[in-house]
């Protein structure tokens, strides 16, 4: 069968939020298509399908509720990684 499936992620070194990023990756049959960067601020398509994908969702709302992200999600989780980091080494 065929896989698709989508990695999120929040790499950071401190808990500032310049000093994080924020992506969003899609995958199919372990090929990554298009990804989202915060620090890019759009989605780059690495493939014909990822494209054109990129293409409509940077001129749709997908874009918009993307850039948030790092603020929403990774921001906001920062220090909770951190702390359970810090806990367990």
């Amino acid at each position: 069968g065929f896989r698709y499936y989508v990695v999120g992620s929040c790499e950071f070194n401190s808990s500032k939020l310049n000093d994080i990023e924020f992506t969003l990756s899609y995958y199919y049959n372990k090929l990554e298509y298009i990804r989202f960067s915060s620090s890019v601020g759009k989605y780059v398509g690495y493939t014909e399908h990822g494209i054109k994908n990129a293409e409509r969702w940077n001129n749709g709302p997908e874009v918009i509720s993307r850039r948030a992200e790092k603020e929403r999600y990774c921001f906001r989780n920062v220090g909770v990684f951190t702390e359970s980091a810090l806990t367990k080494s």
